[in-house]
């Protein structure tokens, strides 16, 4: 699914794309360990977090940052209640709460999902979103999470608040909502306030797992087995 102009989104198929094709749009999300080198190291201490913000001491500064936000070389990427992902010297890695970074960094144990690709070579699994499990498909061409009407009113969205939109289909321009979900959890795996888009009618049939969710993990796809994993 992607974004046009005028608030329009529009679906890609659900067929995931090959791994060269996929590693090539996510690039690395999150790495098991960061070096920094022997002179100049850096102490990073992430000391607070609020949505979308976290407060992190810098070799001894404290400074509140923004998703997207740089200083002394470390960017903050996103920001949850538990974690934040943080960009130093090309690299990402995911921090709690008062984890420190230094020469001596020492990465978190990572939550690891295996799926298995099924007869039609499609990635599905179950989800819990908003608390509610439903089947979702691993979709890398959605920019969106996506789901039909109905499925949202059983997740008790409520749509009369939510934000008018357009979605592109195979059938034509409809009529959506886009919304926040409070969370999307796969396997453990849990990503809080993720955008998301309900189209109405009963399209899609099941849940599109789209990239506002999956930016958040690392993807690895190795003869038929789609593995999903982040440090925590």
């Amino acid at each position: 699914m992607k974004t046009n102009s005028g608030g329009r989104h529009s679906l890609a198929g659900p067929a995931l794309h090959p791994v060269a094709v996929l590693r090539c749009l996510l690039g690395v999300l999150l790495v098991s360990a960061l070096c920094f080198p022997a002179q100049g190291a850096r102490q990073i201490d992430l000391e607070g977090l609020m949505p979308g913000t976290a407060i992190v001491m810098i070799d001894g500064e404290r400074k509140m940052l923004r998703e997207g936000q740089s200083f002394k070389g470390v960017t903050l990427v996103a920001a949850y209640s538990r974690t934040a992902t943080l960009e130093v010297d090309g690299k990402q890695l995911v921090l709690g709460l008062s984890q420190k970074v230094g020469t001596n960094y020492e990465a978190p144990s990572a939550k690891v999902v295996s799926i298995t690709r099924n007869a039609s070579l499609q990635y599905r699994t179950t989800a819990a979103i908003n608390g509610r499990t439903v089947e979702v498909l691993v979709d890398t061409g959605a920019n969106m999470v996506a789901l039909n009407e109905a499925e949202a009113v059983r997740m008790g969205i409520n749509l009369k608040q939510a934000a008018p939109a357009q979605v592109e289909t195979a059938s034509g321009v409809v009529p959506a909502w886009s919304v926040n979900l409070e969370s999307v959890d796969v396997g453990g795996i849990r990503v809080n306030n993720v955008p998301a888009t309900v189209i109405e009618g009963a399209f899609p049939a099941t849940v599109l797992l789209g990239m506002t969710y999956l930016r958040h993990v690392k993807i690895e796809e190795n003869q038929g087995i789609l593995t999903l994993s982040r440090a925590h």
